[in-house]
């Protein structure tokens, strides 16, 4: 799996350096995460506050519209109170992201994006003690879905020096849980991730 991401993020930025040599722009972004998840079977669990980190390529299509693909790692899970005793217990889940984009930049430095995401799970903690010193325990990487889909939407603005900050919303469709791993018990849940950050495009 990690060989066919790597093959696939690879071919990507490619592809898309070749078609733009001369226009494309990359660039570098991190920020903080409020990650939980949706669904019938949680009743609104707490946030877990995490962060993200990676970067991208933009490419002009237009003068106010581009395409950006972007590869990121992200903290993301929720937070839920024990049954045992009450203590938080943080369900820490990492993906790294490979959304694709649509920007346009409706005023000068002030721009929408929206597209579709692909995530790839690389770890799978649990944490019963977030605000004390623990340590994390891992559980079983089978009952997390491998591949995350999602469609991503956000608001940002660009300074002419190539420093930007934006918010932006995952909204995931595909299940975080897998059925088959978990005796077949279908559990509803769905990844969503409020994220704000900056970064500079050079």
């Amino acid at each position: 799996m990690k060989k066919i991401v790597v093959v696939a993020i690879a071919a990507l930025f490619g592809t898309v350096a070749v078609q733009a040599q001369d226009e494309v722009s990359f660039g570098a972004k991190g920020g903080v995460n409020f990650a939980t998840v949706g669904g019938d079977d949680f009743d609104d669990p707490d946030a877990r506050t995490s962060f993200h980190f990676g970067g991208f390529v933009e490419v002009p299509i237009s003068e106010k519209f581009s395409i950006q693909p972007e590869v990121y790692y992200s903290g993301q899970g929720y937070d839920i109170q024990s049954v045992d005793n009450g203590d938080d217990v943080e369900f820490q889940l990492d993906y790294i992201n490979v959304p694709v984009l649509a920007k346009y930049y409706f005023v000068d430095g002030f721009y929408g994006e929206v597209g579709p995401q692909i995530g790839f799970n690389v770890n799978s903690e649990i944490d019963s003690n977030p605000d004390g010193d623990s340590g994390d325990i891992s559980f079983n990487n089978d009952a997390i879905n491998t591949v995350d889909f999602a469609v991503v939407g956000g608001l940002g603005y660009k300074l002419n020096n190539g420093l930007f900050f934006n918010a932006r919303y995952n909204l995931g469709l595909s299940d975080v849980f897998s059925s088959e791993d978990l005796g077949g018990f279908d559990l509803d849940a769905r990844n969503r991730v409020f994220m704000l950050g900056a970064g500079f495009a050079f």
